[in-house]
């Protein structure tokens, strides 16, 4: 009864947790995490150029790679229209670049773009420029900028089984290991076939996810072909390789060699995970990387030893001592604090500000992840409160049954004549009268933990006080201390479960100090810029001498429109017979680039002044206020 007990609360708890997972798996689907973001755009989204531009360039908060279909360039009637290969722009990783057709006609033209981020997540987008002026358009945002949900969904529940398998396999085996339990052995077998299948599933459909495709280009010959020479791909190849080798790892073998190889092929298959995610890109990569193993272990030991402890318990729970649930509490308890200290450094990493906390979908997330390793730090306390009360009666009653066996005071040395008088410990309980006259007195040392009381009390009447009080019928019933154990670990493992799926979201989602950096550049992006830039001049006559204002929008890469107007010595606008204006980028050897300013009539104009890269410019004024008097002056400038 006490079995099918437990079992129905098994039960309900799987299903309660099986709702929470299917929640928070497809209440997340179709969602858009990007792991690098878009600084800039040249050119910027929604601006009007005069004439078709020669390339778009994208610039990146991070490195990205490129795919064959990078781009997809349409025009006002939502016509394809055909660009060069994409590149990365002057051999910047973290940008991206295509060129364009010179006769691509006028209108507005719509661009959908997809790259994939160092950390291996897909990140796409799209935006819209005008040639010559602003039209109507059909044109609709490529569907491999947005993405396929179908094929977005399979892959992230494929990583969240890939996480609970390599959680299942290694915590089984460390919990075997420490406690010698047979009973979760089972479990090994169950975590290397999840996460095998788990891989596989990532790799046939890694092109997919990449690409924006839907799940049946997972089987297309030439995109397996792609992804099993990207990074990505070869890292999920290794990890193949890996748990083939971990299939004909022995298991029960010993000594040196024995546990160096275990070593390395554990860290070496955690490694698979840290070397294709937010680890492997952005500051301090050496040190993440390795915090990012770490974690993953920490998390695979505790976690998955917890199920281990958990299917012992409910399976056989006479077989598991409670010296073998001491050892591997104390082993999670490290875990534990593996998991803390990593968790810190990559919190701290990965926001990059205690604001991102609450301003990001990274942050909250992280804060729902706290939250939930609160709850399971306060089960495991639990936990190790039961192992405690389960280990000390054991030992209580194994000093008793030592004091039972020594002989004690006078009793020692007496000797009975007449009579075989013989004291032993049988089988049986009671006494039994023997043929010669003797009396056999036994308490059987196997009852049932109820009975305890009752030998306890036999055996201290005929060996006299202990010195110390003997457990209790409550507080020695190790059967009671098993079913506190259960339900406490019970609690851990599926508050643990929900730990898991929340790291597994926070994997997949642009961490806050990218997320921030990126907002930033859009808010930029987004503020209409004019640079007012007002220089004195003197040519040295008299009333030589007044200032130029010159307005530079929007101030940015790309083309710029100038006006300039000119005030004497009473700071009234006064006309001057030539104006020349040129810019100068003297650290990449640029210029001078003439503005070619045209005269309106008491101001200068011009529309043609192209600025190709960003940086601090040295503009320079020519000003002549008679036909032999002129001179240049000059200002800084930064052109963002």
């Amino acid at each position: 009864m006490g079995g099918q007990r437990i079992g129905g609360r098994v039960g309900r708890a799987a299903t309660l947790l099986g709702t929470v997972v299917l929640l928070i798996l497809f209440g997340s689907a179709g969602s858009a995490f990007a792991h690098a973001a878009l600084k800039g755009a040249d050119p910027v989204d929604g601006t009007v150029v005069k004439k078709a531009p020669a390339a778009i360039t994208l610039t990146f908060t991070e490195s990205v790679g490129l795919l064959d279909d990078s781009f997809r360039v349409l025009d006002p009637e939502n016509r394809r229209v055909h660009t060069g290969k994409p590149q990365h722009a002057g051999g910047r990783s973290e940008t991206a670049r295509v060129t364009l057709p010179d006769d691509m006609g006028t209108g507005t033209f719509t661009v959908g773009w997809r790259v994939v981020s160092a950390d291996s997540h897909p990140v796409s987008g799209a935006l819209t420029f005008s040639i010559g002026k602003p039209s109507a358009t059909t044109a609709v945002i490529p569907t491999q900028a947005a993405g396929d949900t179908a094929s977005a969904t399979l892959y992230d529940i494929s990583r969240y089984f890939a996480y609970g398998g390599l959680a299942l396999l290694l915590g089984t085996l460390v919990f075997s290991l420490v406690t010698g339990a047979e009973a979760a052995r089972g479990l090994l077998l169950t975590g290397w076939w999840t996460l095998l299948a788990s891989t596989v599933a990532l790799l046939l459909l890694r092109g997919p996810y990449e690409r924006g495709g839907g799940p049946a280009a997972a089987f297309d010959p030439s995109v397996l072909a792609d992804t099993a020479t990207s990074r990505p791909g070869l890292v999920l190849l290794v990890r193949l390789v890996l748990l083939a080798g971990a299939a004909f790892f022995p298991v029960r073998a010993g000594g040196r060699w024995w546990t160096a190889g275990g070593g390395v092929l554990t860290v070496a298959l955690a490694g698979t995970w840290a070397a294709a995610e937010h680890a492997s890109a952005g500051i301090q990569v050496p040190v993440a990387l390795v915090s990012a193993v770490l974690h993953l272990l920490a998390m695979a030991v505790w976690l998955g030893g917890l199920t281990a402890l958990l299917t012992a318990l409910y399976r056989a729970p006479e077989d598991l001592p409670a010296s073998a649930v001491t050892r591997f509490s104390r082993l999670a308890l490290t875990a534990v604090t593996v998991l803390v200290a990593t968790g810190v450094y990559q919190s701290w990493r990965g926001l990059g500000s205690l604001d991102a906390l609450t301003t990001t979908s990274y942050g909250r997330l992280l804060l729902a992840k706290l939250i939930a390793v609160l709850l399971l730090l306060a089960a495991a306390a639990y936990s190790r409160r039961w192992t405690a009360r389960l280990a000390a009666p054991v030992e209580r009653r194994a000093d008793v049954r030592e004091r039972v066996l020594e002989p004690v005071g006078a009793a020692a040395d007496a000797e009975v004549s007449g009579a075989d008088m013989s004291a032993g410990i049988s089988t049986g309980t009671g006494t039994e009268t023997g043929t010669d006259g003797g009396a056999e007195i036994g308490t059987d040392t196997e009852t049932d933990p109820g009975t305890d009381a009752a030998t306890e009390t036999a055996t201290e009447t005929a060996t006299g006080p202990h010195p110390r009080p003997l457990p209790s019928t409550e507080d020695g019933d190790p059967g009671a201390y098993r079913r506190g154990l259960r339900r406490s670990v019970l609690a851990e493992v599926i508050v643990g479960i929900v730990v898991l799926v929340i790291t597994t979201l926070l994997t997949g989602t642009q961490p806050g100090r990218a997320a921030t950096e990126a907002a930033a550049s859009a808010a930029e992006a987004a503020r209409p810029m004019a640079s007012t830039t007002v220089i004195p001049f003197d040519v040295g006559t008299p009333g030589g001498h007044g200032k130029i204002q010159i307005e530079l929008t929007p101030g940015r890469v790309g083309e710029n429109s100038v006006q300039a107007v000119t005030f004497g010595p009473d700071g009234g606008l006064v006309t001057v017979p030539e104006l020349r204006l040129t810019f100068t980028l003297e650290k990449q050897d640029i210029g001078p680039l003439d503005a070619k300013l045209t005269d309106r009539g008491g101001y200068w104009t011009s529309d043609t002044l192209n600025l190709p890269l960003p940086g601090t410019w040295t503009m320079k004024a020519t000003v002549r206020t008679t036909d032999i008097d002129q001179i240049t002056v000059s200002r800084k400038v930064r052109i963002g």
